[in-house]
């Protein structure tokens, strides 16, 4: 027997360490000597019935095979075994598990150091144990939910997390306008506001039958835990679901599956935000016991987290809904009227960044072809987009060759994003629309050449008539909004039916991130000239596009054709003011063969003035060119590369009419810049054919 010192210590020493629910001295053999009478398992028993006893059938919840062989080892060692786990169910509380820490130490007489026994401590820690898991679980929530600007992968990211470490189902439901990006007005919630079950999760699968499957809209009655949760924005629970005879009237359905499930208990938590309510979360038990105020507080704080990813989901939707009418606003809606190329696109709009694109009709049948992106995001990525297609309009009415044109483009972004800096949302200065990306090319049908020039934007494709792709390397220039010009420009000459494609950098990134083997399959697309343009267009964005983009997709494409020679009428003539005369004649001459008299009167004041000017201004050699496309354009070229202004002359001026006159007789005017002078050209439009029937006899 082991002395009463020893004992009585080792007694102390657990009561000190923290109030156990059991004491027990045992000896070597794992009999029992001493307990407190508190011990699970014992209680109620008298000491005498029990003294001399293996442990084992004293207290069989806490003593296990695993369990004894520690202790004979500690018996036999000396090493202590401090705050060992121990799960199960005591008599005093059978529904429940329990979880037990268990220390041992071995127990030596003071006298002769003799081994006496073993003290084993058992301490109830469920509750901290509980409370380590709920916050364990709320890191988790953390980290888990929110991982997208998705209202419905929020929710069911609730559920992948409260099941089943809160509660054996839960159901989430959103107000169906948070799905358009709106929210409801703060305060308590209608009668009539329709939710949509969002995400349902139940373990095991099938056990709970949702009453509104996912997707479904429903109106819950009033009043009911859920109503009362949306009203005044506080959870509520239902202890015992048996006994809610009254609320479950009103809806039977759900009444149904709750009692076909055995449904014990259930917590109602609201999505609520900022003030605003987004919806409800139901979390439901039948395998364990009953909430508590501790599980209604986790669930209330799940569901509070949630909330806030939901409305950042909402508020996402929302900005890329306005962005994307903004955006839609702001590019063409139909492509302009021209019979320089046949052209076609296709636009796949993301969820990031803004592309853009623009068909130009210029002077002289020619055309400009545009594609871009804005490297943001959002309502300031529409609005970078459309003030960039606004500037590129504005710019290539100058008929400046590309290089300068994407270096005015850069010189504009750069004074604007320096003279106006935004706030982000978290108040943190942001640039004006810096970092696009451009490609410009501008084709003349009168000639079949094309001229480029790109910043940081992929080279068009170009592919011949017989479908071969051409080789041919577009020198880059830094992105726009930088800072970094010049750009340079290139020129190629394209036979009549070749293709060009424009596109923005996402499309060679839509193939599971492969730019190298999306090239070739874009290349092997475009290489179809028996397609018409759509069609190829089309079957480009189908083979490459398999999933819904990160950033917007643009593909633009272009079939050359070249203007018909007898459209086109042209002269030489020398430094001499007696061939205005000549000039006149044969311009009216042309205009009979076209069958364009009615334009005889107009275009012959512009030739004499057009060509006037040159011979008086420019000197040498002036060349006179008729193009007869959609409008009548008259052009005439110089020597010199000084651009004439229209003056307001005085009633007592004798000249400085020329100009002005030009720009009332034509719809449009201007100047462009050549390699050796410059063309100064004047459009009219066609007159309209008569299709009035005849008059009857």
């Amino acid at each position: 027997m082991p002395g009463p010192d020893s004992v009585d210590r080792a007694v102390m020493n657990a009561l000190l360490t923290e109030s156990p629910v059991g004491l027990y001295i045992v000896d070597t053999d794992l009999r029992l000597i001493r307990f407190n009478t508190a011990s699970a398992g014992v209680r109620g028993v008298r000491g005498e019935e029990v003294i001399g006893r293996p442990l084992r059938e004293l207290a069989p919840l806490l003593v296990n095979d695993t369990n004894e062989r520690i202790l004979r080892k500690v018996a036999e060692t000396g090493e202590p075994v401090i705050d060992l786990v121990q799960r199960g169910s005591p008599p005093s509380d059978p529904e429940r598990e329990h979880v037990y820490s268990v220390s041992a130490l071995q127990l030596v007489g003071s006298d002769d150091q003799q081994v006496i026994g073993v003290a084993t401590i058992v301490i109830d820690v469920t509750e901290r144990h509980r409370a380590r898991d709920r916050l364990e679980l709320l890191a988790r929530s953390s980290a888990l939910i929110g991982t997208s600007l998705d209202v419905t992968r929020t929710a069911e990211e609730l559920t992948e997390v409260a099941v089943p470490q809160l509660a054996d189902a839960v159901a989430i439901d959103i107000l169906d306008p948070v799905f358009q990006g709106y929210a409801l007005a703060p305060g308590p919630v209608g009668d009539d506001a329709t939710l949509r079950r969002t995400a349902f999760r139940s373990e095991p699968e099938g056990r709970l039958q949702p009453a509104f499957p996912v997707g479904t809209v429903n109106v819950i009655s009033p009043p009911t835990p859920f109503s009362q949760c949306l009203s005044d924005l506080r959870p509520r629970l239902v202890r015992d679901v048996e006994a809610a005879e009254d609320w479950l009237m009103r809806e039977p359905l759900r009444a149904e599956r709750i009692r076909a499930a055995h449904v014990d208990s259930l917590v109602v938590a609201p999505l609520a935000a900022r003030g605003v309510i987004l919806g409800v979360a139901s979390f439901y038990r039948w395998r364990r016991p009953e909430f508590d105020e501790d599980d209604v507080t986790t669930a209330a704080e799940l569901a509070a987290r949630t909330a806030v990813c939901v409305d950042n989901a909402r508020r996402y939707t929302r900005e890329s809904r306005a962005a994307r009418a903004l955006q839609h606003t702001l590019l063409p809606t139909r492509l302009p009227d021209q019979n320089a190329v046949e052209v076609s696109y296709c636009h796949v709009p993301a969820a990031e960044a803004a592309g853009w694109y623009d068909v130009i009709p210029l002077p002289g049948a020619r055309v400009a072809l545009v594609v871009g992106t804005v490297g943001r995001d959002g309502l300031r990525a529409a609005a970078a987009a459309g003030r960039l297609r606004a500037a590129v309009h504005t710019l290539a009415a100058l008929d400046l060759p590309p290089d300068e044109l994407l270096a005015h483009l850069d010189d504009l972004m750069v004074r604007l994003g320096g003279a106006s800096e935004e706030l982000s949302d978290e108040g943190t200065p942001v640039r004006g629309p810096s970092g696009a990306t451009c490609v410009y090319a501008v084709y003349d049908a009168t000639s079949g050449e094309c001229v480029f020039a790109r910043a940081a934007h992929p080279a068009p494709e170009i592919v011949h008539p017989d479908g071969t792709v051409a080789a041919f390397r577009v020198p880059d220039g830094p992105r726009l909004g930088l800072n970094r010009a010049p750009f340079e420009s290139c020129r190629l000459h394209l036979p009549t039916g070749s293709l060009l494609a424009f596109y923005t950098p996402e499309l060679l990134r839509c193939l599971h991130g492969r730019p190298r083997r999306s090239l070739q399959r874009l290349r092997r697309q475009l290489a179809h000239p028996e397609r018409s343009v759509q069609e190829t267009c089309d079957a480009t964005i189908y083979s490459l596009v398999q999933e819904r983009p990160r950033k917007d997709v643009v593909l633009l494409t272009a079939r050359t054709w070249l203007l018909d020679g007898d459209r086109i009428a042209s002269w030489t003539f020398p430094d001499d003011p007696a061939i205005v005369a000549t000039a006149r004649r044969l311009a009216s001459s042309q205009l009979v063969t076209w069958g364009l008299e009615e334009l005889d009167s107009t275009t012959l004041l512009l030739v004499s003035e057009l060509v006037t000017n040159a011979i008086r201004y420019a000197g040498g050699k002036v060349r006179l060119r008729l193009i007869h496309d959609m409008t009548l354009t008259c052009e005439v070229s110089d020597s010199t590369s000084a651009a004439p202004h229209v003056r307001h002359p005085r009633a007592s001026d004798e000249g400085g009419r020329g100009l002005l006159l030009v720009a009332q007789l034509a719809d449009r005017w201007g100047t462009r810049q050549t390699a050796d002078g410059k063309i100064v050209w004047a459009e009219q439009a066609l007159p309209v054919p008569d299709t009035a029937p005849p008059p009857s006899p």
